[in-house]
């Protein structure tokens, strides 16, 4: 079974496009708590502690029956966006919003999203859950973007859709419109590498025979 140690639904999409099965649970991890200069580390340390604080609470959470005594992987991932060397999280407003894409505005920036996977078994008897195995990597796109007139992104950011976006906007929503081009990884701009996840999961050749369901999603075809 696998969990998704994050609220996003961008994340959650990905994975249902992909039919596979997984579970999702919220990480209470405090962010705030890392203090890291370098945003690809910065967010490759997040994922890792987000996936961490699921599998440290899994005794307070209800899993499905199916979890007991087998195999469990936990994935924790994070998204930041550098621009010119600063790192854009969520804006605060829409001035800050309003004034990140009048910068943003035919120029491009880098999407970083920090990706965990961590291995175990969960023991339904003792509530714990035992770490084989960490997998950790940082997938980066480049994210290029149209220029845009000021009401154009007045219009936008009058969404809001920006303010609950890591760099102030979202790929596979209104903001896609405004997205010229993506160099690498286009899942990773909408915070989920499914080609990182499906190398990290196929590679697992014990996983394959216990849980097909983890392929099901990637080869099949209508």
């Amino acid at each position: 079974m696998l969990i998704l140690a994050s609220a996003s639904k961008s994340r959650k999409k990905l994975l249902e496009n992909c039919q596979i099965e997984f579970i999702q649970i919220s990480s209470n991890f405090d962010e705030s708590s890392i203090k890291e200069k370098n945003i690809s580390n910065l967010a490759l340390e997040l994922s890792f502690q987000k996936a961490k604080s699921v599998s440290e609470n899994i005794q307070d959470i209800s899993l499905p029956y199916e979890c007991n005594s087998k195999s469990l992987e936990i994935l924790g991932c994070d998204s930041i966006f550098e621009f010119n060397g600063e790192a854009y999280g969520k804006p605060l407003d829409r001035e800050e919003a309003f004034s990140r894409w009048k910068k943003m505005s035919g120029e491009f920036g880098i999407l970083h999203t920090g990706h965990t996977l961590l291995i175990g078994i969960f023991d339904s008897t003792s509530k714990m859950f035992k770490i084989i195995e960490t997998i950790k990597k940082t997938v980066s796109s480049r994210v290029y973007f149209s220029k845009l007139e000021d009401w154009e992104i007045k219009s936008y950011v009058d969404t809001l859709e920006p303010l609950y976006c890591a760099g102030g906007f979202a790929l596979e929503g209104l903001g896609g419109m405004y997205i010229e081009k993506i160099e690498g990884c286009f899942s990773n701009v909408m915070g989920l590498s499914l080609p990182w996840l499906r190398k990290n999961l196929y590679k697992k050749e014990n996983w394959a025979k216990k849980k097909p369901y983890l392929l099901i999603g990637f080869f099949k075809r209508d």
